[in-house]
């Protein structure tokens, strides 16, 4: 099984960028016939791979394609809008590792649960700064390979 996590900006600024996330995964998918994609659902950018991620399960039914949202902490949104994320969630993951986590400390602490447990990471990074750029360091710095879209033309 592969596991694959997402790490970008909340904001979206290039061009295509669709495309480019849904050729990084129908290449990632000629690797395996199982796979796990991790995402966090904080902006726009989680938002274009996990939409890509439910069109690859549509193309590509013999494979075994899950999306799981992985939350920093529980939501009453969990509760309100139960309906929404079982439709378009496999899974729900809150890591028990966070619990008792400060809010403001948890989404760092998710990111680097997503990490750790990520064989590599699809990104777009485009500055050297704030958490997407914290996160993609950490997974360099544990040999993550990391595909970053916004450095494709």
């Amino acid at each position: 099984m592969t596991t694959c996590t997402f790490a970008g900006h909340r904001e979206v600024y290039q061009p295509m960028l669709d495309a480019k996330i849904e050729k990084a995964i129908r290449e990632l998918l000629q690797t395996d016939s199982e796979f796990i994609f991790y995402t966090g659902g904080m902006g726009e950018f989680d938002s274009k791979c996990a939409s890509a991620v439910r069109y690859a399960k549509r193309q590509y039914p013999h494979l075994r394609i899950r999306l799981a949202l992985v939350l920093p902490y529980m939501s009453n949104k969990l509760n309100t809008e139960k309906a929404y994320y079982e439709y378009y969630y496999d899974e729900i993951i809150i890591p028990e590792e966070l619990c008792g986590v400060h809010y403001k400390a948890a989404i760092q602490k998710r990111n680097r649960w997503l990490v750790d447990r990520a064989d590599c990471l699809i990104a777009y990074l485009f500055r050297d700064f704030g958490g997407a750029y914290e996160t993609i360091k950490y997974a360099k710095k544990q040999g993550k390979p990391v595909i970053n879209l916004a450095e494709q033309k």
